[in-house]
């Protein structure tokens, strides 16, 4: 692995949005910043300091007096900036708490995490300039947008100064794919075309919209999970070895991969919208606040993607992504690698192909599943699961791990720019062809386990025995 760099002193980091949803959810968890950091929260509510220090900390759980500790001196970093006036009066506003941060020091360091809708990057990096920062996901809404936004971007920060957040770059069994692929010749020989039947790559969400109707409504899960999460999970799973872990060679390789993904198909996709939950307790997509009743918001999404290079050609990967999860309380991420089954298998009769699981979310970890005998006077077989999960370790949280590569200046976990073309080259078809023939979704039960039909379609392309 490449040299870890380390962040440097004097360095603020600020948090545009700091009073939104996503902005919560990251602050509550960044105990593990070096003591010399300062965070600033940036948004155009007026809000005091107290109510600010209890925004950063309503999300944590004080499980003993060293975790209270730990919070007081962390909030004790934070501090509060309200850009209510708006325009140049708000940066400037920001332009002088940071120079006050700043004061006495040899030199200052400043990274900009946007956890804003990407209608507002182009506005606040006007005014922002000359500072490097992050940008969350989706960048764009297809791929002419997306290019739009480099372009107006490009104006004010070079290449090198925009790290672009997807956060599942940062949870750890993603990152180990490419240890479990290239550091194992037990797996580094079975992965290609000739040992995998087909891959099945699920991200579902529990729950519905719930608050985020108007957002979710301009973004869809298609927008939302499949074309970065998704997209970006499927280059590590199937990516050939970089030259080294340099962030220009991983990107250049991921890169490589998406290239040989042919856009993908209306007739090889299925998509939903849910409705009211079976009980009738749950309102529908379309019953959320600032959803219009014609709303044809794709709320899951199943496709079928292939990728034409030597290593894949032949083996269907089936996306799966929205809004489902009836059995779970969070969101889930599982990675379903089915090998073929094997030639020497006919003599103990029937037999179940071996399977890898990688389990992205929750609980992450890593299943084998192989067939082996029965104890008894009988000649049994079964299918037994060898568990290589991570068993009670403690895992960095994902944003934790993300904004430390942003401040230390580590490329290796950002997304580039050519990434994003790719990948949303891959989606754009499919989205304007929904867009242009007003294509409606089937509906499916809020909770369930997704439209009719789904079982058909992920079967139709399982074990075909090619």
């Amino acid at each position: 692995m490449a040299a870890n760099p380390e962040i440097k002193e004097n360095t603020v980091l600020v948090v545009l949005g700091a009073s939104g949803d996503l902005a919560r959810k990251k602050l509550e968890k960044q105990c593990i910043l070096p003591t010399s950091l300062r965070i600033v929260g940036f948004a155009p509510d007026q809000m005091a300091h107290d109510d600010f220090m209890d925004v950063v900390s309503a999300g944590a759980k004080l499980e003993s007096p060293r975790f209270a500790e730990q919070l007081k001196t962390f909030t004790g970093r934070c501090s509060y900036v309200s850009g209510h006036e708006g325009g140049d009066k708000a940066f400037q506003a920001l332009e002088a708490r940071l120079k006050e941060l700043g004061e006495g020091k040899k030199e200052e360091h400043r990274l900009f995490y946007m956890a804003l809708p990407p209608s507002a990057f182009v506005v606040v990096s006007e005014g922002l300039k000359k500072s490097c920062y992050s940008i969350e996901k989706p960048f764009g809404h297809d791929l002419d947008s997306s290019r739009a936004l480099h372009k107006a971007l490009d104006q004010h920060w070079p290449e090198g100064e925009i790290f672009r957040i997807d956060h599942y770059l940062g949870k750890e069994i993603v990152n180990n794919l490419l240890v479990i692929r290239f550091g194992n010749e037990i797996f580094g020989s079975i992965w290609n075309k000739v040992h995998v039947d087909n891959v099945v790559i699920s991200m579902t969400e529990a729950g519905g919209a719930e608050g985020r109707g108007s957002y979710y409504n301009s973004t869809g899960a298609i927008r939302d999970l499949m074309q970065n999460h998704m997209m970006q999970t499927l280059a590590f799973l199937t990516m050939e070895r970089p030259k080294s872990f340099s962030a220009e060679d991983m990107c250049s390789e991921k890169v490589r991969v998406l290239n040989w993904v042919p856009p993908i198909e209306h007739e090889s996709t299925l998509i939903g919208q849910y409705s009211k939950s079976a009980d009738g307790e749950k309102p529908a997509f379309r019953d959320e606040d600032d959803v219009p009743d014609d709303s044809r918001c794709v709320t899951f999404c199943a496709a079928l993607v292939r990728i034409e290079n030597e290593r894949w050609s032949g083996v269907p990967f089936i996306l799966k992504a929205g809004k489902e999860t009836p059995a779970l309380d969070k969101s889930e991420g599982v990675i379903t690698i089915n090998f073929r089954q094997s030639s020497n298998a006919s003599i103990f009769g029937t037999m179940a192909p071996n399977r890898m699981t990688i389990r992205i979310q929750p609980n992450e970890g890593l299943f084998l599943t192989v067939n082996s005998s029965v104890p008894s006077i009988e000649n049994r077989t079964e299918a037994s699961d060898l568990d290589l999960s991570y068993h009670g370790r403690e895992i960095p949280e994902a944003y934790q791990v993300l904004l430390l590569d942003a401040l230390k200046g580590d490329f290796t976990r950002s997304v580039r720019a050519d990434e994003v073309d790719a990948s949303w080259a891959i989606f754009t078809p499919l989205l304007k062809y929904l867009e242009d023939k007003q294509v409606v979704p089937r509906e499916y039960p809020y909770g369930s386990t997704g439209p009719q039909g789904l079982d058909e379609f992920i079967a139709h392309h399982q074990y075909k025995g090619r």
